[in-house]
């Protein structure tokens, strides 16, 4: 399983600690050295459900730079999963990768579901 996140982010550190406190094995990637390809993000949004905007950081200091919510609308689904494998400061974090299964930032709930 892999859980990418950004090192500095307080909800990822409080993710990876509640995933250790389950004792739970993950391999930790940093989102901005190691950026989820395409195809994992694709995996994302197969296993998770969630629409393709939901895999953006709307409240990132660069998402408002680049007036992507503005361009959202206009852009293609190929285009914005190329835009977020290119910059991991656009991607909402951690994202959790499975095997079967997605998970895109840290709601305790929905991840108590996966791990009792």
């Amino acid at each position: 399983m892999l859980v990418f996140h950004y090192p500095k982010c307080s909800t990822c550190v409080k993710a990876r600690k509640w995933l250790r406190d389950k004792n739970v094995e993950f391999t930790e990637k940093n989102i901005v050295e190691e950026t989820p390809s395409v195809e994992e993000l694709k995996k994302v949004l197969e296993y998770s459900g969630l629409p393709i905007k939901k895999l953006f950081n709307t409240s990132g200091m660069l998402y408002r730079e680049l007036n992507i919510k503005e361009k959202m609308d206009t852009m293609s689904d190929d285009e914005k999963l190329k835009l977020l494998s290119e910059n991991g400061m656009l991607i909402k974090r951690p994202i959790v990768l499975g095997d079967d299964f997605a998970l895109v930032g840290f709601k305790e709930s929905e991840w108590g579901n996966r791990w009792q």
